[in-house]
């Protein structure tokens, strides 16, 4: 894994981040304003990216579209991302804020580069660079400012939400790491495709999209698929797309810019304020990126090698 591919990683990591931010203000919106039941919201959002990547699938791959279910091992893989990964995460993430705070939930489960770290240190025993954990722990404390404002009282929360949080973040770290294998051998939009459909059959046997859900506005369905598509199908592509090229703990760590990229866009479109902590924290995040960009273009001048993880 050359250095140029690590770089078009990042980048395709820090574009898929950002889309996520964006997205994360629409949630913002639709949890203040909209008050839609969230089995139904999980529901919906899982089954609607699903079904449209798998449509998309079809026009562009037709036959290949099914070829994964040919393969076992591909097969285990994909259902282990779909359901570890992907609707884990929706989960514990919901669970963790329902228990908790979203100040403490988005904290823990930013936690997910170390998990990868941790994940391949034990099964793999492979070391990571000093300017990744660098920028880790830089980005770690700018996200930290940027979610609390400084006020580090938000962070209090009860074992339950704790225990919910790191497991928003360990599922954080399997939506990455899992459809890895599948990375060489089948298009993001197969992948995330059979990932989300899965999701969204699993969620809707919970509850059925036509079942407790809101009486549909022209606000909600513009909401509603805003999120699918920028929250949902173009950002978890990218981030298939950028595992060909990056390791998984550089591309975890690119997710600190979807905070950022939140609150950016909620002063400019939803007037909130922001102080001096937000401000640092933004930059503190800037800065890791800087780190971890430096760090891999001098990739070449330490022995480090990305294998599965």
């Amino acid at each position: 894994m050359n250095n140029k591919h690590i770089m078009k990683g990042i980048t395709i990591a820090a574009i898929a981040s950002a889309i996520w931010g964006i997205s994360g203000t629409t949630i913002q919106f639709i949890s203040q304003n909209q008050n839609l039941p969230v089995a139904w919201y999980l529901s919906v959002r899982t089954l609607g990216a699903g079904t449209i990547l798998l449509l998309i699938s079809l026009l562009l791959y037709r036959k290949q579209t099914f070829a994964i279910f040919k393969d076992k091992t591909a097969l285990a893989w994909l259902l282990a991302y779909a359901t570890l990964g992907l609707m884990a995460n929706l989960l514990t993430f919901y669970l963790a804020i329902q228990t908790g705070n979203a100040s403490t939930a988005t904290v823990l489960q930013y936690l997910s580069p170390l998990f990868i770290v941790i994940g391949a240190l034990v099964f793999k025993r492979q070391t990571p660079m000093k300017t990744d954990l660098i920028a880790f722990i830089i980005s770690l404390l700018g996200v930290v400012l940027v979610i609390t404002k400084g006020d580090f009282t938000q962070l209090a929360i009860s074992v339950e939400s704790l225990l919910w949080g790191i497991g928003s973040g360990i599922t954080a770290a399997f939506y990455i790491v899992l459809p890895r294998p599948l990375a060489k051998d089948y298009s993001p939009i197969i992948t995330l495709g059979w990932g989300t459909f899965i999701a969204g059959v699993l969620f809707n046997l919970y509850n059925p999209v036509w079942v407790g859900g809101p009486k549909l506005t022209l606000p909600i369905i513009l909401s509603v698929s805003t999120v699918i598509i920028f929250g949902t199908i173009i950002p978890f592509a990218l981030l298939l797309y950028s595992a060909r090229f990056a390791p998984s703990d550089v591309i975890g760590i690119m997710d600190a810019l979807q905070p950022v990229t939140t609150t950016i866009l909620s002063v400019i479109f939803l007037k909130l304020s922001i102080n001096v902590m937000e401000v640092i924290g933004i930059c503190l995040v800037i800065i890791a990126i800087y780190v971890l960009q430096r760090g891999r273009r001098n990739l070449e001048a330490v022995n480090y090698r990305e294998a599965d993880f």
